[in-house]
């Protein structure tokens, strides 16, 4: 008989009588066909990528991938496009998250390329622009020193703006945002810089020439007071950079998928 899906392989049985002739039985071995137009079960597109046939289940009823043909028993047939839309969706994830790549795939379904590549353009520029975010972050961390390297005098409101080149008011309102959090003099009632609070206010100078925001800047401010001070969260930078790379690694992978199910 003709194998047409398969290859033939032998084995021994493992019980064998020394009265009875030794026969051989086939074991039949199933492979992922070449032709677009084989179809596979689901199984065989979910076992590649580690997942459940109810996963690969789930994606089709996302749109992440095309609707299935059924077999004449009404069995789901998937076929080599199936393969590589799920091969780029899984491809995407990671650079694009979840939601982004079921919505690239969903577009390539409905013919649309040029959505799909829009919403893959996002993604660079968000990527880009964390990338910036953590040149500046580093450079602005680079330019400060810790509390201890200053004098350890406490400074009004009038001298901070005189050191960091700006008006009393900017200060205020930075306060107003939690970056800064001076005290007060008890005899005066006046604003009083410890050296950490010098430090904020110099780093929310140097971000603020950058383009950022007062609620990001606070964050940031608030993660330097957590660690300790500057030292600890320049640790934390070779973690964010390399993770800005394995995203950028990812887009790449992604598009080099999503180039194959468009072919």
């Amino acid at each position: 008989r003709k194998e047409t899906r398969s290859t033939r392989s032998w084995f021994i049985p493992f019980t064998i009588s020394l009265n009875t002739p030794l026969k051989l039985r086939p074991r039949i071995t199933w492979k992922m066909p070449n032709n677009p137009q084989s179809t596979v079960r689901p199984v065989d597109l979910a076992r590649p990528h580690g997942l459940s046939t109810q996963a690969v289940r789930n994606y089709e009823e996302q749109g992440v991938l095309p609707p299935a043909g059924r077999t004449p028993s009404g069995y789901r047939a998937y076929t080599e496009r199936h393969r590589l839309a799920l091969g780029a969706f899984l491809a995407l994830v990671p650079g694009c998250g979840h939601a982004r790549a079921g919505s690239i795939l969903r577009a390539v379904h409905r013919d649309d390329p040029d959505a799909a590549f829009a919403l893959l353009d996002q993604a660079h520029e968000e990527l880009a622009g964390d990338r910036d975010t953590f040149r500046r972050v580093r450079a602005a961390l680079g330019d400060l020193g810790d509390p201890g390297d200053d004098d350890g005098a406490a400074l009004f409101v009038g001298e901070v703006a005189h050191r960091l080149g700006v008006v009393p008011a900017t200060l205020r309102a930075w306060e107003r945002a939690g970056i800064v959090r001076p005290a007060r003099d008890r005899a005066t009632g006046y604003r009083v810089y410890s050296p950490a609070d010098v430090r904020d206010a110099r780093m929310a100078e140097q971000l603020r020439r950058g383009g950022y925001g007062l609620t990001r800047i606070a964050e940031l401010t608030e993660r330097v007071r957590e660690a300790g001070g500057v030292e600890p969260l320049r640790g934390t930078l070779d973690g964010w950079q390399a993770n800005l790379v394995r995203r950028g690694r990812a887009l790449v992978s992604g598009a080099a998928a999503l180039d194959a199910l468009l072919g």
